[in-house]
């Protein structure tokens, strides 16, 4: 009995007992739809956070400062040097700076805005993003003259233009600190986000020297780097580490005085967590798959039994051991591959259903982008794969059975 022949008997026993059949693919479906499902919101997940690396740019390096015994740390003129001295590998370098600071505007008090002290490379005007991934609406940015000069200007956010000035922002003033602010810029509405008091809507971005002026404070504690591209940020991240090593006069500053990380190295160690965190998913699913194969052989051995009179027919008439295993083990093989073929189909919707939603509470939290929970053709075909080969494990016993009965016995059987 030929390949062909095999699979058509076996379509027929699946289709005599339909509601047993199904029963018995149950377990296969639910696996093969459940790492469908996983598979694909990690691939989304995935897709996302690249979306975000090259929204924020992938030649950014942060540096985190703290104090040395001495209560010293590079200043914005060490690190400004260290730029011009290593441009093969090094475009610029902002102050992140967020001090406790009043806004004012008029008798209104917004005492939870979010203050932000940079320079003019935290804003990329290719991409029209900043490095907090914040879009520019209308007016400008700031500009090196600004932060040279200590320009008493900035940039707000959405919720401060609707709140303070009525959504007509630009060329108004604001104060903080007593020290009048001109708006200059203002940041596009994240979507989807309610405006309120402290949300990422409230916020302002000014010089960082106009900050250090108001605040009398001459350090930063979280610096921006930006490399030449993505390729040379490890090298660039080596340059400020030894400077970082000579100027606190230690080996292993990155543990006691400073921490340095690329955008590569957090996207990095997101992607790892994820997968992790996916693989251990799937191996919580792949128990259905274990328990579906231990269904099919459970109904596997129940057929051979049903079916024991024919097989010693078919052996009175000349079939051989291997033809009968081959029989019961493709007819094993197609239970799951059907079963395999419905939980792709069940784990595609399940995903897109739950992408959908997943998709709209990413997309809110982390200020816009594409979620995809589209399960790829490598994932579709590994669960069929592996679909098929639990139903050959787990029918080969069965099939052995069978074809270890006796003929004269088999007829015998009632």
């Amino acid at each position: 009995m030929n390949f062909g022949q095999s699979f058509r008997l076996a379509i027929k026993s699946l289709t005599t007992s339909k509601m047993r059949s199904l029963l018995t693919m149950l377990g296969i479906i639910i696996g093969v739809g459940a790492v469908i499902v996983i598979l694909a919101l990690g691939n989304g997940l995935t897709g996302m956070v690249q979306q975000q690396v090259d929204k924020l740019g992938i030649n950014m390096i942060q540096t985190q400062l703290w104090y040395a015994e001495d209560g010293m740390m590079p200043d914005s003129d060490d690190f400004y040097d260290l730029v011009e001295e290593n441009p093969e590998v090094l475009t610029g370098v902002s102050p992140y700076i967020s001090p406790n600071a009043v806004v004012r505007h008029g008798d209104e008090k917004y005492d939870r805005t979010h203050v932000y002290g940079v320079s003019e490379i935290m804003y990329n005007p290719a991409t029209n993003y900043t490095m907090d991934g914040e879009q520019l609406a209308k007016g400008r940015f700031l500009s090196y003259l600004d932060v040279e000069r200590r320009e008493n200007i900035c940039v707000v956010g959405a919720y401060l233009e609707q709140e303070a000035f009525g959504g007509d922002a630009l060329g108004k003033t604001l104060s903080l600190n007593g020290r009048a602010l001109t708006v200059v810029g203002v940041l596009k509405r994240n979507a989807d986000l309610e405006m309120l008091p402290g949300s990422q809507d409230d916020q302002i971005y000014m010089p960082y020297t106009t900050v250090m002026e108001i605040i009398g404070d001459r350090w930063a504690g979280l610096y921006i780097f930006t490399s030449t591209s993505g390729e040379t940020a490890n090298a660039a991240k080596k340059v400020i580490e030894a400077y970082l090593n000579q100027f606190y006069q230690t080996d292993d500053g990155m543990y006691d005085y400073f921490y340095i990380t690329t955008m590569a190295e957090q996207a990095n160690q997101i992607n790892a967590m994820m997968g992790v965190a996916m693989g251990v998913l799937v191996a919580i699913a792949a128990i259905s798959l274990l328990v579906g194969g231990i269904g099919i052989m459970n109904i596997m051995l129940v057929s051979v039994t049903e079916r024991t009179r024919e097989i010693g027919i078919r052996k009175s008439l000349g079939a051989k051991r291997r033809d009968i295993r081959s029989q019961f083990v493709i007819e094993a093989g197609t239970t799951s591959a059907i079963g395999g073929l419905l939980g792709i189909g069940f784990g595609w919707l399940l995903a897109k259903g739950i992408g959908s939603v997943l998709g709209g509470m990413l997309s809110e939290n982390m200020g816009g982008g594409i979620f995809d929970a589209t399960p790829t053709l490598g994932a579709i075909g590994l669960s069929f794969g592996v679909s098929v080969g639990i139903g050959i494990l787990f029918g080969y016993l069965p099939a052995n059975k069978a074809a270890k009965l006796n003929p004269i016995d088999a007829l015998r059987y009632d």
